[in-house]
């Protein structure tokens, strides 16, 4: 079994601009580690709002041993509860979406309002305290229509992020679009081997042939600083600055979020085989059809990309050492109908092509990671600065976890 100063002692041995050693990819302890050091103390994508738009709509994730209810009240407010009966401990919700008007356990049928309120719990005596038996909540809060969840006791301030949400995100105006697809993938690999291929394209020009039609697989525009400084990429961002959209590369000071608005090759304006808009109807208010499409990436669990017809959201949630589940959401004008505005094999079939190429590279990373072969080796600087700067902090975020952990236990 590894303890935490095991892992510590791990990452202090780790040699910068080189891929983590074997324990990282395959280890259950570590990965129940990642699992309450990162992803329980980061704010996490959970859904996009219009995926539960009406009261009593709900999704459930799984997030290692966390189960959480993501609902919306009877007032309309999103709020977030860990799927668990204050009863027994039961989970309330087994499906991974639906709609009820209250959230009763199956078990015993304890019923709680959706606000999680225990208004029912039969033959509990005349002294039993219903307010003392609420679900118990998880931080939620939205930005720009993305919901996310906090698992920790104490939240990150979510304000920042927030904020440039509504600026790079607000156009696209989520609010009045609605779900046109949604696709979930079991990836037979460690959380941290998806993130990483997301965060290159060395990759793209030999496994995505569909994605490379329209996506430019040039380092400058797509590693960790985005190329603000190509030409290429300056020259888009002040085109779709001038025409209010607001584009230029903006990171969180603790490199957890950032967005960039990057052009598509050629005359492409969005992902489809041909190049050419996949819907009619466009979403939000963006002003020009060539602004390319806004990356938005949130460590530890979504990379998003905002077009003027469409806008694409993946969601990542480890499942054990070796298991991750990535969803994918397609969103399109609210009024926009499939047939008459767009073809829903057009719209997705470029993603379910990359998604799939994907998840068999990382399938294979895992298995030659699996190797007793296998010792960690070199990032490109120039190819993989992205996946140099995840990396970085990755070791850097659970370090200071483990460190801080540590150093209660010592006091």
């Amino acid at each position: 079994m590894m303890s935490e100063a095991d892992i510590l002692q791990l990452l202090m041995r780790r040699t910068p601009g080189y891929s983590l050693a074997q324990p990282f990819y395959t280890d259950p302890d570590l990965f129940q580690t990642d699992v309450m050091k990162v992803f329980g103390t980061q704010w996490l994508f959970a859904a996009p709002a219009q995926e539960i738009p009406k009261p009593g709509n709900y999704v459930t994730l799984q997030i290692g041993p966390y189960s959480v209810i993501v609902v919306r009240g009877a007032d309309r407010k999103i709020r977030a509860f860990h799927n668990s009966c204050r009863h027994r401990g039961s989970r309330i919700c087994a499906a991974s979406k639906g709609s009820a008007p209250k959230l009763v356990c199956p078990y015993h049928q304890w019923t709680y309002e959706l606000d999680g309120r225990l208004l029912f719990a039969r033959d509990m005596g005349a002294g039993f305290d219903l307010t003392a038996h609420g679900l118990k909540p998880v931080h939620v809060a939205e930005a720009a229509g993305l919901v996310f969840i906090c698992l920790a006791d104490q939240a990150p301030d979510f304000a920042p992020l927030q904020r440039e949400a509504v600026r790079y995100i607000g156009p696209h105006d989520l609010g009045n679009a609605k779900i046109a697809h949604q696709s979930t993938i079991l990836e037979k690999a460690n959380w941290k081997l998806v993130l990483e291929n997301n965060r290159e394209c060395y990759h793209c020009s030999g496994s995505h042939p569909s994605l490379c039609r329209t996506f430019p697989d040039n380092p400058d525009l797509v590693g960790s600083s985005l190329g603000e400084a190509a030409t290429e990429g300056a020259a888009h961002i002040a085109r779709c600055e001038a025409a209010g959209l607001p584009s230029a590369y903006v990171l969180d000071p603790s490199e957890t979020w950032r967005f960039v608005r990057i052009p598509f090759l050629g005359d492409a304006v969005s992902y489809t085989m041909d190049g050419k808009a996949a819907v009619a109807t466009g979403i939000g208010h963006v002003p020009v059809q060539d602004a390319g499409t806004c990356l938005f990436f949130s460590y530890p669990n979504t990379w998003c990309h905002f077009l003027h017809d469409q806008a694409l959201v993946f969601r990542v949630l480890p499942v054990s050492p070796q298991e991750t589940q990535v969803t994918t959401t397609w969103l399109v004008h609210g009024e926009a109908e499939e047939g008459r505005d767009y073809d829903l094999n057009r719209l997705t079939e470029v993603w379910l092509h990359t998604n799939d190429e994907d998840r068999q590279i990382v399938e294979e990373n895992q298995v030659g990671i699996n190797s007793p072969a296998y010792v960690p080796g070199p990032y490109s600087q120039r190819q993989e600065s992205g996946v140099i700067q995840f990396i970085d902090w990755y070791a850097r975020t659970l370090e200071r976890k483990l460190l801080g952990r540590i150093q209660v236990a010592a006091e």
